[in-house]
């Protein structure tokens, strides 16, 4: 396993903490953030450091419908996954294939096992009330564009401006702040 930055350990711990100590067998839990922020290595840090049989980890990135598609992937995930499984039902997502350009199989989730859902978009004002542990992963701007820049090697150049703007947008609709139960920096 490659080495992981302490700030990423110490919020990953935090996270699995505190969702070990909800009362319920089988938590779900969201975790968003600004492009850049380490959500990605935070939820592959949280299902390591699980004791037991890990949480099922759905990546936005694998849900959104293109680069303009956010909010669109929000709602996906409350309509097809987090409401299903409030209900006590097996949710699903669909998956977009983004080098063909368009959406893909479907996967199942049970309500038998623990979830992780990160991504930006995920703390929806509706998703926020399904989840039992809400998290907001944040970093200084020029930290999150730098890793964000450099993670995607160029693919994310072109679209940085573009998905900034529907970030912001959904900051102001949604407030996820102020759904979050844990409010963490990767970078302080």
């Amino acid at each position: 396993m490659p080495e992981i930055p302490i700030r990423i350990v110490q919020n990953a711990r935090a996270i699995a903490a505190a969702a070990l100590r909800l009362p319920t067998q089988h938590p779900i839990l969201l975790i968003d953030g600004p492009s850049g922020a380490g959500k990605s290595s935070t939820a592959d840090a949280v299902v390591a450091f699980w004791p037991g049989e890990p949480p099922v980890l759905v990546r936005m990135d694998d849900i959104y419908p293109g680069w303009g598609g956010l909010a669109r992937a929000g709602e996906h995930v409350e309509q097809h996954l987090l409401g299903p499984l409030s209900r006590g039902v097996r949710g699903h997502w669909q998956r977009y294939d983004w080098h063909a350009g368009h959406l893909a199989e479907w996967h199942e989730v049970g309500p038998d096992r623990a979830l992780l859902i990160e991504g930006c978009g995920v703390l929806t004002r509706g998703n926020a009330p399904l989840s039992h542990l809400n998290v907001w992963l944040d970093g200084e701007p020029h930290t999150r564009k730098r890793r964000a820049l450099e993670r995607d090697r160029g693919g994310f150049d072109d679209h940085w401006d573009e998905w900034s703007e529907q970030v912001d947008e959904f900051i102001a609709k949604h407030d996820p702040v102020a759904s979050a139960d844990l409010v963490l920096w990767s970078d302080r």
